[in-house]
């Protein structure tokens, strides 16, 4: 009678994972991307050797080649090192955009939610208002009156941002108010901040971290789109949408200069978006089991 090996946890953990990269390669890549991104984000140097803003005439509008592997733009600097310093950029400011979405949402959905009467009619009908306009919309009207930059551009997108996240705390808020372990926790005599801090505001952002992920592809080209006209970082800073902008006048004769930056904002876009939406779905399982 044979006996069953009996494998270390590690073992066993590191099949379980070999398992799942066989059953969702797609999202294994879309992880590993992403990964890659975060690298170019804080540590760029590690990816290229070339600086992104040292310009050489003579090597001007170069095709891909060995030394130059994403060949070169209209001034002779290097595509490659040009979007891999981009990410800190796009990536930076739409990450920072939907940080500030989250807190924001969170903190009008919370209000709203416990407040009821006519402060949630006030906040409601304010969200109301705001979402009345396409997000990028809403984000360059705000620019305009700010001016362009990074921070204003974040901000704005973070604003614009803010009512889908508040509307998804405000419903979870009401729900998890009428829950049971919350009126037994009231007879304990809690202070309200404990009672908010320990037993509702854990529960009614459990979905915000999903709608984070999957507004982070909707920031990206939000930020890739308002750099494209000129509201983000300015020349001759390394930014995807703006590398974008200044590539499509030479789409005929030097092509790379734009697709470049285009396939990396699509990327990055797809990326965020299929784990966002492998994470909701598993959420969604969760809360119907």
């Amino acid at each position: 009678m044979s006996v069953p090996i009996e494998l270390p946890y590690r073992a066993r953990a590191g099949l379980r994972a070999a398992g799942w990269v066989w059953r969702h390669p797609g999202l294994t890549l879309a992880a590993l991307y992403l990964i890659l991104n975060i690298v170019a984000v804080f540590a760029p140097e590690w990816l290229t050797r070339y600086d992104p803003l040292a310009a050489d005439p003579v090597s001007a509008q170069l095709g891909s080649s060995a030394e130059h592997w994403l060949g070169t733009d209209q001034l002779g600097r290097d595509i490659c090192a040009r979007v891999v310093y981009g990410a800190r950029y796009s990536l930076s400011i739409s990450a920072a955009a939907i940080a500030v979405a989250t807190l924001a949402g969170t903190v009008l959905g919370l209000i709203a939610g416990l407040a009821r009467g006519w402060l949630d009619e006030l906040i409601t009908r304010f969200l109301d208002v705001v979402s009345a306009f396409p997000d990028l919309l809403l984000a360059l009207m705000l620019i305009s009156f700010t001016g362009p930059g990074s921070v204003n551009l974040l901000f704005a997108l973070g604003v614009a941002s803010a009512p889908r996240f508040a509307r998804v705390v405000r419903a979870q808020t009401f729900v998890v108010a009428e829950s049971g372990y919350v009126e037994q926790a009231k007879t304990f005599g809690l202070a309200p901040w404990v009672l908010v801090w320990r037993h509702v505001l854990p529960h009614a952002i459990a979905q915000v971290p999903v709608l984070a992920t999957i507004g982070l592809g909707t920031a990206i080209i939000g930020t890739s789109g308002l750099s494209f006209l000129g509201m983000g970082p300015q020349p001759p800073t390394a930014e995807w949408g703006l590398m974008l902008a200044e590539g499509r006048n030479y789409l005929y004769n030097a092509w790379w200069i734009a697709v470049w930056p285009g396939v990396a904002i699509t990327l990055a876009v797809v990326a965020a978006n299929a784990l966002g939406g492998f994470w909701q779905a598993r959420f969604e399982r969760r809360e119907v089991a």
